[in-house]
């Protein structure tokens, strides 16, 4: 009930996911991928950062399971799964996540 509570108080505080983490930091949700500009695509990461490989180009529109995020320098990074196939796992740019 709590973490139901939390999540509707971010929403509506914020209406984005910046921040609105359960306090385990798990958001176990499903989101869309957006604002990515025309002709380019979401990368989804081996890892929390640019320094890692890039494993898939995800377009606007596509649906994510988001399982967690973490600060890494300047940017959040969470940690998601593709609902297309539920086999591909990765790390993408929250900035880029919608409410579905």
């Amino acid at each position: 009930m709590f973490k139901a509570a939390l999540a509707a108080i971010c929403v509506v505080a914020v209406g984005s996911l910046s921040g609105c983490v359960s306090s385990d930091g798990r958001l176990d949700a499903y989101y869309l991928v957006g604002g990515v500009e025309d002709g380019d695509m979401l990368k989804m990461r081996a890892g929390p950062g640019t320094g890692y490989n890039v494993i898939a180009g995800l377009p606007n529109g596509t649906v994510l399971r988001v399982h967690s995020c973490e600060q890494t320098g300047s940017t959040r990074w969470c940690k998601a799964t593709l609902k297309k196939t539920g086999d591909l796992t990765g790390y993408v740019s929250w900035a880029y996540l919608r409410e579905r």
